[in-house]
Order: C-alpha cells, then structure tokens, then sequence
C-alpha cells in the first residue's frame, strides 16, 4: 500500500485553505478532483478506496485534495461558482509544484475538472471525466425522465445526511454498515454543504463549455449507475475526439465494482499501458481491527493528543502481530488489516489487542477475524474474505472479537474458546451468518 505524505494546506487566490497530499513517484503528475465530499485522511481508511488510489498511484505522482467545505479544507457558507471552485485545482497544484497534470474528475469533480482544462489547457495534459452528469434545465437532459427520478432519489437520500443513507446510492458494493457508511458522511461535510453541493451540481449545465475542451479526454461511466449513461453519452459528443468507455456495472464510484478495470481504462488512456493488477490467490485468516467509537473521541481529546493515542495504540498492535506471527497488510487510521496463516493465532492476537487496549491506552478496541480465499496483489490483500472479516468486526461490541463460522470449524481442537453470538446478516455477503465470540 503506498504511504500517502502528510497532509499539507495549499493556498487559494483569494486566501482559502485548501487540504492536500501527494502520493507516489510517477512520471506523470495526477490530480484527482473528488465528487460530492471526500476526506484525504479518513478515506485511507476505507480499504476499496485506499486501492483505488494504491492503483492510480502505481503509475503517477497522485495529488488529492478536499474541495473548500469538506474533508480538511476550509468551511465556507455554501458552494461558490463553479468558476471560483477551480481556484482550488489551481493552489493545490501550485503548492505540490505540478506545473501540467491529468485531472480524473468524478461526479461534480468532473464538471470543475472540464471547467479546468477549458480555460487552463496550458496546465493540464490530458482530462478523465468519470461517473459525469450534464445539469440545467430538466426539459432539456438527455436523460429526460430518468434524470429526473436519479436527481429525486439522491436528494430525498440527503434529507438523511450523516445516517448513511447517501453513500450506498453511489457506491453499493463498499461493503460498509450503514453506522460506517454514516460516518463517512458526517466527516466528510456537514448535511447543509453536502446539499448545496448538490444542488449546484445538478444545476450546472456545461454543454456551452464542452466544445471549448482541446486536450485529450476520455469519458467514464458505468452502464446502470445512478446517473443515466445518456448524460455521460451527451458530455462525450461535445467534447471534440472525446473517447467514451461504458462499463459493466452499478456503482458510480470508481472504487466499487470492478475497480481493477476502471483504473486500467484510466491508465491506459493517459499512459498508453494497461496494465491489470496480478493477483494470487492463497487462503489465509483475516483480522480486522478499530478503536470503538473513534470520532467522538477524537473530538474530545483534540488532534494533538488523539495522534499520540493512535501512536500508542499502533505500538501495542504491532506488538501483538510480531507476538503471534500476522502480517501488517494496512493500517486504517484506527485500526488495521492484518493476515496470519492460522485462525486460532489470529484470534489469540485479536484477544490481547482488545484486553491490552483499556489497561494501556483506555479506549475499547473491537475486532473480527474470517478465514478464506484472498487475492494478493503486491504487498495488498483484497476478496470477499476481506469483507467479510469487515463486517464481522463491525458487530462486535466494545472490547469483543467475534468469528466467521468458517473459523470455528478451523480452530475445533486447538484450545481457543468460542461461543454463540447469533446469527447475523453481513452487508452485501449472502445469506446469514453464525458469529461466535472468543472468550
């Protein structure tokens, strides 16, 4: 996994502060212009959005960002101009020295990405418009009626903003609890931005501007996502010698679905080299770890003092992997990915993380382990198998490891103690699921 820099501010033309970080050493520069909301340290954390990034920066010096009211970046009443947005593209590459980049814009990324390379084609060398709408008047969308029932279904979606209603419409196969789901939201913008923001997006209509684009631009979109393939099909046509690829698929973000595809489109276009991610399958036991209730006690602690907790914390999980031989595959912000070659030391390792955490540290850690196939692509780990240890840990309770039933069956015999913790349904994995807990 590529270890992002710390995060930076750049700042604006009108005096903003823009949050910031640059990831890998390729030879070309990248900036990813993010869509609805985003957090570039909390979405590190997610491990399908964490790959998507690993894979863009394999081959480029990655840049990304938070546009001015969300993730880190400054607060602001509500979403300026389309026009004064681009001012963001603008410092963040400044301040990363990137004098000309690829810009891969999803969602409203897309039209302030378009917006970009119309009127500063000196600085960008191609444009990636992913998962794009065109807005204006309903009359006149392409997508007539199906625009119209996208449009009022992700704004009723709004009307919950924060309980992890919204971020399942465009990425269903994340594979997050709607308690994580709603985190991600509540962090990433407050409901009142992620409205306006929004709104705007749906009212900007760029077909004027289109025709003005010169650089090289590919137009991405999956064929059954939110947003009607018509409008990505429109974009396309304006924008002279565009390249439209429609792919197989229901997710509108790019780090669901059949990411590997999605990043090889992308790569290709802007490198002349695809290059699929190569992956052997091995089976292995899977442990997934976070400190309960993290974000409120970050906000009590502040960020000084919650980033010496997390050190420590680190520290006494890290101890307990070298202990009983697992391996770090990620670090989440709060927790971590790790693999061992045997399910009953993973739990072994999970139980003294959990019994460690209040005696060292006072906060509660809670975990999950599942055994099963995993795709090993580089030093990462991905698959169901992943998943599954995910959402199993997302049941557990404060201070507790729960199991796959797929592990009980593996560790009868080696002493580890185990009991019913019923039967649960795992988000986006069929059918239920017997948990036990380690006692």
């Amino acid at each position: 996994m590529a270890e992002p820099a710390r995060t930076r501010y750049a700042r604006t033309a009108d005096g903003a502060s823009v949050a910031y970080q640059v990831v890998g050493d390729g030879p070309l520069d990248l900036v990813f212009v993010p869509g609805l909301v985003s957090h570039v340290e909390a979405f590190w954390r997610d491990p399908s959005i964490a790959y998507f990034y690993d894979r863009l920066a394999s081959f480029s010096r990655l840049v990304l960002f938070d546009k001015r009211g969300t993730g880190l970046s400054d607060p602001v009443h509500g979403p300026q101009p389309l026009e004064e947005r681009i001012l963001d593209v603008r410092a963040v590459m400044d301040a990363a020295g990137s004098e000309r980049a690829a810009l891969v814009g999803l969602s409203e990324g897309s039209a302030m990405s378009a917006v970009f390379a119309a009127s500063s084609p000196e600085r960008v060398s191609s444009l990636v418009m992913c998962g794009t709408i065109v807005g204006g008047p309903p009359e006149r969308h392409p997508a007539g009626a199906r625009w119209q029932t996208a449009s009022a279904q992700l704004l009723a979606a709004l009307d919950q903003w924060g309980d992890g209603i919204t971020l399942p419409l465009v990425a269903p196969d994340m594979g997050l609890t709607t308690e994580q789901a709603g985190e991600i939201e509540r962090i990433s913008a407050s409901p009142s931005m992620a409205r306006a923001i929004v709104e705007m997006w749906f009212q900007i209509d760029l077909r004027d501007v289109l025709p003005a684009i010169t650089v090289p631009t590919l137009v991405l979109h999956r064929e059954r996502e939110i947003f009607p393939v018509e409008a990505a099909q429109d974009v396309a046509s304006r924008i002279p010698d565009a390249r439209l690829v429609v792919m197989p698929g229901d997710a509108h973000a790019p780090w669901t679905g059949d990411t590997d595809r999605y990043v090889a489109e992308i790569q290709e276009f802007l490198t002349g080299v695809r290059e699929q991610a190569v992956a052997d399958r091995v089976l292995a036991t899977v442990l997934v770890t976070d400190v309960v209730a993290s974000t409120e006690r970050a906000a009590t602690l502040g960020d000084v003092a919650w980033r010496k907790l997390i050190a420590r914390h680190d520290e006494l999980v890290r101890a307990q992997l070298r202990r009983f031989g697992g391996k770090e595959v990620k670090h989440t912000g709060d927790g971590f990915l790790a693999t061992f070659d045997g399910p009953a030391r993973a739990i072994r390792c999970a139980s003294e993380v959990v019994r460690l955490a209040p005696e060292q540290l006072g906060v509660e850690v809670r975990a999950g382990v599942h055994s099963g196939e995993v795709e090993l692509v580089g030093d990462d780990v991905r698959g169901l198998a992943v998943h599954i240890a995910a959402r199993v840990s997302g049941h557990a309770g404060a201070g507790e490891v729960l199991v796959s039933s797929t592990v009980k069956e593996l560790v009868l015999g080696s002493g580890v103690g185990l009991e019913p913790a019923g039967t649960h349904s795992l988000k986006g994995v069929p059918g239920e699921w017997s948990l036990f807990r380690a006692i």
